[in-house]
């Protein structure tokens, strides 16, 4: 938008240099110092005050598309007093004759009349002005919120669609888990049942190799059986779970080895803790658990030379609680610290080890429903930690220190 303000400051000028002229004519014609500077000064003023105007102008609010009207305004002011100056010239009643300084002083109030009246006009068509454009703004950014909102309903529309379609299919899929479970085991137990029953029954009319055969059937099908109840349990991380709560980890793992009590003893194993007792957690303490059995117990199973030594810890950063659980046991090759997570990946016979394939995978369907991640730090040989994040239901300062749980 061009600034017009100039105009102003041309015509204050324009004034000034009028009053140098009839300045220099009063003097020429005689007239005395006085009579010069009166007549300067009474036309020269209102000059100033448009060449103050001017440049106020450029640095005011106003809109610069009103500055003409301010300066038409000046003008109306003068041609006015003109009128006024010329009706009183003409009328026959007045026999008073206007001196130049009475002249200068009339137009001088007719200009800043006008100025004035220009300057609060632009203004309050300034304010106006800006008041619909901020209007306008408002109903464009309305118009826009309105666009939004219905965009997020129809996208909340479509997500609790989905979310019920999800819910759907973990309803049909839990339901499918149980009936295949059922199925699955029930000739599972009939054929542990019958082969233990033909061992009874006729172990005298069986040799050695044939005892052995049964004894290897018998163990394939409880294994199996196994197999299919850890396929359920991972089935139902989503659907069997309880809602999150605040859980006291403390009170979680006192009751993990309480059920390790027998394993711990039968390995000789130590089982140590941060001191203080550890945080409390956003979490479903029954799946909590069974993560801290399931990790435990590897790092028993995981030991071969000497006692197992395993070491739980508790970290914390703003809302996310970080618990590692450290043993001294076989450790694992970077490359399979991945793999280890995925359902029925092992990196050891039965015979070595026995177990399902499927713990570790339970336990990172467990962290990821808490919101979490849990991985693996190792070195071959030198143990290995298993570490992994859930969300705290307060923020307490952890200490560091030691101190060895019961049963260890």
């Amino acid at each position: 938008m061009p600034d017009r303000s100039p105009v102003v400051t041309g015509l204050g000028a324009l004034v000034i240099a009028l009053a140098f002229v009839r300045a220099g004519q009063t003097a020429l014609a005689g007239g005395s110092s006085l009579a010069v500077v009166l007549d300067f000064v009474l036309l020269g003023l209102p000059g100033v005050l448009f060449l103050y105007v001017g440049l106020w102008l450029s640095s005011s609010q106003l809109d610069p598309e009103l500055y003409p009207r301010v300066v038409l305004w000046c003008l109306g002011g003068v041609a006015i007093m003109f009128v006024f100056l010329a009706l009183r010239a003409i009328h026959p009643g007045v026999t008073t004759s206007f001196t130049f300084g009475t002249r200068a002083v009339a137009l001088a109030i007719g200009s800043v009349a006008g100025l004035a009246i220009g300057i609060h006009e632009a203004r309050a068509l300034t304010r106006e002005r800006e008041l619909a454009r901020r209007n306008d703004a408002l109903e464009r950014t309305q118009a826009t919120l309105e666009e939004r909102n219905e965009e997020l309903s129809r996208t909340q529309a479509e997500l609790e669609a989905a979310l019920s379609r999800v819910e759907a299919s973990n309803e049909r899929l839990d339901h499918f888990a149980s009936t295949a479970s059922h199925d699955l085991k029930e000739p599972l137990r009939m054929i542990s049942q019958y082969l233990t029953l033909i061992e009874t029954r006729h172990a005298a009319d069986l040799d050695e190799d044939a005892h052995e055969f049964l004894a290897f059937a018998v163990d394939g099908a409880d294994r199996l059986r196994a197999m299919v109840d850890a396929l359920l349990e991972y089935a139902r991380v989503e659907t069997g779970g309880t809602p999150l709560e605040r859980v006291d980890l403390e009170a979680v793992l006192d009751e993990v080895l309480a059920d390790l009590q027998m394993t711990i003893e039968d390995h000789g194993a130590a089982v140590t803790v941060d001191s203080p007792s550890l945080p409390r957690v956003l979490g479903d303490s029954g799946q909590l658990r069974q993560l801290f059995q399931n990790l435990l117990a590897n790092a028993i199973e995981y030991c071969e030379d000497g006692p197992p030594r395993v070491h739980v810890s508790a970290s914390q950063q703003e809302s996310t609680v970080t618990i590692s659980v450290r043993d001294e046991g076989i450790g694992i090759e970077p490359a399979d610290s991945e793999r280890i997570f995925e359902l029925f990946e092992r990196l050891h016979t039965v015979d070595e080890h026995p177990g399902t394939g499927i713990g570790l995978a339970v336990c990172q369907r467990i962290v990821e429903r808490h919101g979490g991640d849990i991985w693996v730090d190792s070195v071959p040989g030198d143990g290995s930690t298993f570490s992994f994040t859930l969300r705290s239901s307060e923020q307490p300062s952890l200490s560091p220190g030691t101190s060895a749980r019961p049963g260890s």
